[in-house]
């Protein structure tokens, strides 16, 4: 028997709370500081009572998640709070536990099971889990068709699955999985279903049930239909017929950018439009016809065409029945998803009929070739898009330099969807909302790793490190190294900058930071190559083992740059400043492996010293001109009575008698006025003495005025590199940087004073 398991019509007010992300309660106030200890906050008060509120948990909002998903999605019967729950059957007590979430439809009865991490991990005994839920199928199928009877003894499909969040599935589980039929899903593929609700209403549970039962026989969705077959373009077998939008919605499936698998060619198309759904759904309200075809193309065996008598018509046209194997997924559309989607839910869905132009099994690459010919005289496609698209349009491709960039395209949506890639949620595709974590997009991947010498030196001729002979060979490749090498830079120490993505203190796993680490790479296959390693014989593992040590080295500099010196790193951008980035980090690998130096580094490294020692004096020499005028111009008017009260009232006899001595040495070379003889720390004493002049232009940070001061000395020492080259000391990155915010920061300040 299956248990607590409602009509959705019954379950209204705990969809109101599951679909919520925190918990509420309300108490009186004197219990309210008790709640608060608990975690608790307070939603709204009155004078007899508090709501509170908090966060749930992560499994938790897992389990809700996944069941607000099955409500929205229109299954007529729902678990209750709780989950489902088996008993008196067969099976072993042991393995007899609660189901988080259960839906049934007239089609297909599903059984949820969910596990999450706070911290991404692999699970524990996800073998055994497998198991347990894959021997909970026949009983939870008899129970549910016990219970829950259909027409004429028709039983629904049972689905047993896993929704999973920050979970690593290994590729065993994942077999094991697909062996004991068992499903699998993560947290991106639940956003992608519930943003697809939201725009889809209950028509979004046939592209669940797709992606549950591809090609899977489900009774009812016979379909014998008048149709006229043709060849298009000389080779490919079409049909045109009209059928039911109710149909055709239970059949059809569109892969959209935002959810596809990475590493599947067949997906194309761009998530569904709200905004354009409502306009078409006002238009078929007020009784619109759709002129042109839906096109789609019907999976390989799902069609059979049985010609009338009369044979061919004069235009190479025959008219026939078209029948359809009754499966979800068995019909990609190609063009048209809105038209269709309006239907959704709509009354007239199972009245009107939409016009279909079917290609019987087209090829993926020209399904997306297709999508793009007519897409672009309606509506421009995107160039990222188009990149994202290289390996369906391209796949096959014979010519290597085209193979390459369609690897490549695949190969970074794989990154971006598998758990243990630290580019996990990260590639910002074309759907996508940039966050600050999802904020590398795939156009500046796609280009760091097309660039010369990655995957083939000549064509045809010499190939590069990544090359492994054929397509997937050389796909697989590209994910482990790419994967390793940026696991190595976060293991090495760069993980907690990593992990900032564009936020607040962030800039290494933006953009730039992506292309200055791959460009490193590069780097570092050369320098192998011409050490004698045969790269291209490595296998996957050997290839990272030789790349580890330079890999941790670059992370652990990457992790031990100041504050300031990330944001130098960051405030770098485009090509020169991807530049000024590499050879950033491939001198820190020269001096951790003094026989790494790449072609061109030396001069590179000789080049930015001198301008970066150039740019540093500019600054130093501004800085103190601004400092020396403010100071003497403010002590000056402060101690006006003439002659030189400012100088012995004013500025410390310390200071005095260092600027008496200097004149002295120098034989007035500077000139008579004493203050030609006063260096940067000694307007520091200056204002440290007459504090109460200077704490409102001169202050930073915190703590006594020593330490508010403590900005000058740091100058100071800066400058004693700048000024003295002769001892081959260079200046860095990160104190030009330091420098140029110190300079913004006072002109700000002065500025500020001066209004």
């Amino acid at each position: 028997m299956i248990d607590n398991v409602f009509p959705a019509e019954d379950v209204r007010t705990l969809a109101r709370r599951m679909s919520k992300a925190h918990d509420f309660k309300t108490v009186k106030p004197q219990l309210v500081p008790e709640c608060l200890a608990e975690g608790w906050e307070v939603s709204r008060s009155s004078k007899l009572s508090c709501r509170m509120k908090r966060p749930k948990t992560r499994s938790v909002l897992l389990e809700d998640r996944v069941w607000t998903l099955l409500y929205r999605m229109g299954f007529g019967h729902l678990s209750g709070q709780g989950g489902g729950k088996l008993t008196d059957t067969a099976c072993d007590p042991a393995v007899l536990n609660q189901l988080d979430a259960v839906g049934l439809d007239d089609e297909v009865a599903i059984a949820v099971e969910c596990k999450s991490s706070v911290k991404t991990k692999a699970p524990k005994d996800f073998q055994k889990d497998l198991a347990k839920l894959a021997i909970l199928k026949q009983p939870f199928a008899q129970s549910v068709h016990e219970a829950f009877p259909l027409r004429d003894n028709v039983r629904r499909v049972p689905v047993m699955m896993f929704f999973t969040w920050g979970l690593t599935i290994s590729q065993a589980d994942k077999d094991r999985a697909k062996t004991q039929q068992v499903v699998l899903f993560d947290e991106r593929d639940l956003e992608y279903y519930e943003q697809l609700v939201q725009h889809l209403g209950q028509a979004a549970k046939y592209q669940f049930f797709a992606d549950m039962l591809p090609h899977r026989k489900v009774s009812g969705l016979q379909a014998s239909i008048p149709a006229l077959a043709a060849k298009m373009g000389g080779k490919h077998a079409c049909y045109t017929f009209s059928i039911k939008p109710d149909y055709l919605l239970k059949i059809a499936y569109v892969s959209h950018r935002a959810k596809g698998k990475a590493t599947d060619v067949d997906t194309y198309q761009r998530m569904i439009k709200k905004t354009r759904l409502k306009k078409i759904r006002k238009y078929i309200d007020e009784n619109g016809m759709f002129p042109t075809n839906i096109v789609i193309s019907l999976d390989a065996g799902v069609a059979q065409f049985e010609p009338r008598a009369g044979g061919d018509s004069e235009e190479g046209a025959e008219y026939g029945t078209l029948k359809l194997k009754p499966t979800y997924r068995a019909a990609w559309i190609i063009d048209g998803q809105h038209r269709l989607f309006a239907y959704s839910g709509h009354p007239k869905a199972s009245t009107s009929y939409l016009t279909v132009l079917a290609f019987d099994n087209l090829p993926a690459s020209d399904q997306a070739q297709l999508f793009i010919d007519i897409n672009h005289e309606q509506k421009s496609v995107k160039t990222g898009l188009l990149q994202e698209l290289f390996a369906e349009l391209n796949w096959n491709s014979d010519e290597d330099d085209i193979l390459v960039r369609a690897i490549a395209s695949k190969a970074i949506q794989a990154l971006g969807m598998q758990g243990d890639s630290p580019f996990c949620e990260r590639i910002l595709l074309t759907d996508d909302r940039r966050t600050d974590e999802r904020c590398i997009t795939l156009p500046t991947l796609f280009s760091a790793l097309t660039k010369a010498r990655m995957f083939t030196v000549k064509a045809g001729v010499e190939y590069g490190p990544l090359w492994a002979g054929e397509r997937e060979a050389t796909l697989l490749r590209t994910i482990e190294v790419v994967k390793g090498w940026f696991n190595q830079i976060c293991d090495g120490g760069a993980q907690e900058w990593w992990d900032l993505g564009a936020g607040e203190g962030g800039g290494l796993a933006m953009n730039d930071g992506v292309t200055v680490c791959i460009a490193v790479l590069r780097s570092v296959f050369e320098h192998l190559s011409e050490n004698g390693f045969a790269l291209i014989r490595l296998k996957n593992d050997e290839l990272l083992e030789c790349l580890q040590p330079f890999g941790l080295a670059l992370g652990g500099f990457l992790g031990s740059l100041s504050a300031e010196e990330r944001a130098g790193f960051r405030r770098e951008r485009g090509v020169q400043g991807q530049t000024a980035g590499r050879i950033m980090c491939e001198k820190a690998l020269h001096g951790a492996f003094p026989e790494f130096s790449p072609e061109g580094l030396s001069q590179a490294m000789e080049a930015e010293a001198a301008n970066a020692r150039q740019r540093a004096y500019a600054i130093l020499e501004r800085l103190e001109r601004r400092l020396c005028a403010m100071i003497l111009e403010t002590v000056k008017e402060e101690y006006e009575g003439g002659g030189d009260l400012w100088w012995y009232d004013g500025v410390p006899e310390p200071v005095r008698r260092k600027a008496a001595l200097r004149m002295e040495e120098d034989h007035g070379k500077r000139g008579s006025s004493k203050e030609s003889y006063l260096d940067i720390l000694d307007f520091k004493d200056i204002a440290a003495k007459n504090w109460e002049l200077f704490k409102g232009t001169l202050s930073k940070g915190s703590g006594k005025k020593e330490q508010q001061l403590h900005w000058i000395d740091q100058l100071n020492d800066i400058r004693k590199i700048v000024m003295h080259s002769s001892k081959n000391v260079p200046v860095t990155l990160g104190q030009l940087a330091h420098l140029e915010e110190t300079e913004e920061w006072l002109n700000g300040k002065l500025e500020l004073a001066e209004e």
